[in-house]
């Protein structure tokens, strides 16, 4: 059994339509059935006439995956498939082979493998190595860490024990990674390990600080359906006035929750509502949350690592000393 990093577009389009028809695609829909290709010979020269602006080197690259997509995954083969819009990374498993029909409405989706969705994982609970393998800036990758299936399916059934892994490196050799999501997954790391509970509402709390509001934060524990009151103003007496609900578990925060903050929005007489999961929402909150955008807004790991580097500059010494950051400028190589 091997595991396999599949992406589901560079801006993760073809995510929600992997998860809701379960199956992951690639892109190249120019290309016909990839099946007709006996060799990855041929298929280089059916890409090369295809798109003749591309280097052989680069072909090479995109035929290596769209051969290992169609002839290499195999049958009970995990996939990995890591969210662009959540802090998660979504585990299947391989159940069928390579089709090529149209899957959606659109017609976006026409090279797909079918899957069986196990569990979506916080990123924060994979080991370093297994995240930096999911960067993979390559649309089909196989991940080679060391007992990297055992350490991903012990995440998918918690009753597994993790095994015990030897001499997990870093300098293995890999193919080009996304260097910015590397970043944040290591600063993920650290605030799921230092900000917890009411450390993660104070940062939260440093956030809208830093954004102009005047804040109230809940004492440690029972907080009466909220954790931070926010108002504009320079006493906090001017509107928006916002309610927030914060929430630093391991698991995804359910519809129960929004309904609460809808709930104690009314109570306390805010505007808007602030609901914010470490580890992202259901797919019914985010659902039913579309029908509140004017009043309620979602947070998960995305938005506050976004928002800590948007503000960091204005978080206050002791914030800064608990979670220390350096602001660094890379060339961007397309």
């Amino acid at each position: 059994m091997k595991i396999w990093t599949v992406r589901a577009g560079r801006y993760g389009e073809q995510e929600q339509t992997c998860l809701d028809e379960g199956l992951v695609t690639i892109g190249w829909n120019d290309l016909p059935d990839l099946r007709k290709f006996k060799t990855r010979e041929a298929l280089f020269e059916e890409f090369q006439k295809r798109f003749d602006n591309n280097s052989n080197v680069s072909v090479g690259n995109k035929v290596g995956q769209m051969w290992r997509f169609a002839n290499e995954i195999a049958i009970d083969d995990i996939v990995a498939l890591p969210s662009k819009s959540q802090p998660v990374i979504h585990i299947g498993k391989i159940t069928g082979d390579y089709k090529y029909e149209k899957k959606d409405k659109d017609g976006e989706v026409l090279h797909w493998r079918p899957v069986k969705w196990l569990k979506s994982i916080p990123r924060a609970e994979f080991d370093q190595d297994l995240l930096y393998s999911f960067g993979s800036l390559l649309t089909v990758s196989q991940v080679s860490r060391n007992q990297a299936v055992e350490r991903v399916l012990s995440l998918v059934d918690e009753k597994k024990s993790k095994p015990k892994t030897v001499g997990i490196t870093f300098d293995e050799t890999e193919d080009e990674f996304d260097v910015e999501q590397f970043a944040k997954d290591q600063i993920i790391k650290i605030i799921d390990r230092k900000f917890k509970g009411h450390a993660f509402a104070k940062l939260v709390e440093q956030i809208l600080k830093a954004q102009g509001y005047i804040t109230q934060l809940s004492p440690p524990g029972a907080d009466g359906g909220f954790d931070i009151m926010a108002a504009s103003g320079a006493l906090g007496f001017e509107n928006p006035r916002v309610c927030v609900q914060v929430k630093s578990t391991s698991a995804q925060v359910d519809v129960k929750i929004l309904r609460e903050l809808q709930g104690v929005m009314r109570k306390v007489n805010s505007d808007l509502g602030l609901l914010v999961s470490w580890s992202g929402f259901n797919n019914k909150v985010l659902s039913e949350a579309k029908e509140e955008f004017f009043f309620i807004r979602l947070w998960s790991a995305n938005d506050i690592i976004d928002n800590i580097f948007k503000f960091y500059d204005k978080f206050s010494d002791e914030m800064k000393a608990d979670l220390p950051l350096k602001r660094f400028w890379m060339l961007v190589e397309e």
